[in-house]
């Protein structure tokens, strides 16, 4: 670079660059077998993408080459060869109908939010909860305890719900995991002609229901007992669900879920009878609307 750019001879360039003039002049004598190795090497890195120069130094052995580790880690770096960075894998996003963040309950069944949650018994043994909301009244539809819940055991579970209440949710909030994501599950919101709302990936505050949900069942339930078997987290989850649906709630001025929502029903329907659709079917349905408006605002409040 000195004899390049400036002009000035070897002899000057190394006394300047600390280098003696026998490295200076001397030729690097290549193997014959390098280019032989480089097609070797190249090759082992096609086939074995995750491999290093160590594990292809040692294949290269086991195929009768002679050579040293050094040889090969420097004729693995000449070829510009390396093992790849592992790539984080592509999160499978559920399909929304209706932006989570932009939902919000009118009634009861309006949205289901649900979500999974994670214990473990004294044995050390996995426990998946699931987790069934109603967005409107808090009531905890299910907490379904197993070793393990897939999507089919969330549809069954969902149907379940269907069967009792009588009518389908018009939405359902969640997030992207793959039980809530899986085919089954689109296939029962397509055929119940349900609505689905799948929040950010990373965004657990747009299902906030059901997140202070978890926490609270955390907190009083999961942080404090310690289940010595499956049977007795099943009977003692489902213990604090019936507990906490007859328990007064804040967001409801202090009514229990159960009350809250049997109440609204009753009132609903008390109201929808003295509604005369006499004058109109779009009077009569503004007029419900109306109602239901107002007893949504005394929720918020």
């Amino acid at each position: 670079m000195l004899q390049d750019r400036l002009g000035i001879s070897e002899r000057r360039a190394c006394r300047y660059a600390g280098q003696h003039r026998s490295t200076q002049r001397h030729q690097p004598e290549v193997a014959g077998d390098d280019q032989a190795l480089w097609a070797e090497l190249r090759r082992i890195s096609k086939e074995r993408p995750r491999w290093g120069y160590r594990r292809a130094h040692q294949l290269l052995l086991e195929q009768g080459w002679s050579l040293n580790r050094k040889r090969t880690q420097r004729l693995w770096r000449e070829e510009g060869l390396r093992v790849p960075q592992r790539r984080r894998k592509r999160q499978r996003l559920g399909e929304s109908t209706v932006p989570a963040e932009r939902l919000r309950a009118q009634e009861p069944d309006h949205v289901w939010a649900l979500d999974f949650q994670f214990d473990q018994t004294a044995d050390g043994r996995i426990l998946k909860l699931l987790h069934i909301v109603d967005e409107f009244t808090r009531e905890a539809l299910a907490i379904e305890c197993r070793r393990r819940i897939d999507a089919d055991h969330t549809v069954a579970t969902l149907e379940r719900l269907v069967a009792e209440r009588g009518r389908a949710p018009e939405h359902v909030r969640c997030d992207n995991g793959p039980e809530l994501t899986a085919n089954a599950i689109r296939d029962w919101c397509r055929f119940s002609k349900t609505g689905s709302a799948y929040i950010e990936p990373g965004s657990p505050w747009q299902n906030p229901y059901v997140e202070s949900f978890g926490s609270r069942i955390r907190d009083e339930l999961l942080s404090v007992e310690l289940f010595s078997c499956l049977a007795e987290a099943q009977v003692m989850v489902e213990d604090w669900r019936q507990d906490y649906n007859h328990r007064p709630h804040s967001a409801l001025g202090m009514m229990t879920p159960s009350a809250f929502s049997v109440g609204y029903r009753t009132h609903l329907e008390t109201v929808s009878e003295h509604l005369s659709p006499l004058g109109g079917t779009e009077q009569w349905l503004a007029e419900t609307t109306t109602i239901t408006n107002q007893l949504s605002h005394q929720v918020d409040q």
